[in-house]
């Protein structure tokens, strides 16, 4: 059953566990090559970061107004006896913060993305001579204007 529909914070959960996978499939082993091995793979990866940073700040703004909402209509006490709108001033406090983190979270992996653009693998090439750029083992995206092909292949020319 997919709770996603039903409970929103499902999704913010899937999104974590995937960063984690993401964590676990590219830790650094001595004994193993990089589970990055292309530019292009960190290229991407970065490009993925950025886009889920790029939509932090308004799921953290809905959540703000969620507490609004319920603020509104009343529907909100506190553990702790005090002023539910006490607590939730300071949640929207936090959340403010985490929205202009978050914000500067996707500009910094922006500029890492523009940086990133301009490497080219260099290492040994291991793959088959005689597949075009884009097939088998090769790992370009043929979007750069690097090689004729529009690739940053090793192969191409």
């Amino acid at each position: 059953m997919d709770t996603t529909a039903t409970d929103p914070a499902q999704s913010v959960r899937n999104a974590a566990e995937a960063v984690r996978e993401f964590n676990h499939l590219t830790f650094p082993h001595a004994d193993q090559s990089p589970a990055l091995p292309y530019p292009g793979d960190a290229y991407d990866a970065i490009s993925a970061l950025k886009t889920l940073a790029q939509r932090l700040p308004q799921a953290i703004e809905q959540i703000g107004t969620a507490l609004d909402v319920l603020t509104a209509a009343g529907h909100l006490g506190a553990s702790d006896g005090e002023d539910p709108q006490r607590h939730v001033a300071n949640v929207q406090g936090f959340l403010i913060t985490a929205m202009e983190q978050a914000g500067g979270l996707a500009q910094c992996l922006d500029l890492a993305h523009s940086a990133v653009s301009s490497l080219t693998y260099s290492g040994p090439d291991d793959g088959p001579e005689d597949e075009a750029c884009g097939e088998g083992m090769c790992q370009c995206s043929c979007v750069s204007v690097l090689h004729a092909c529009g690739c940053d292949c090793p192969r191409c020319p």
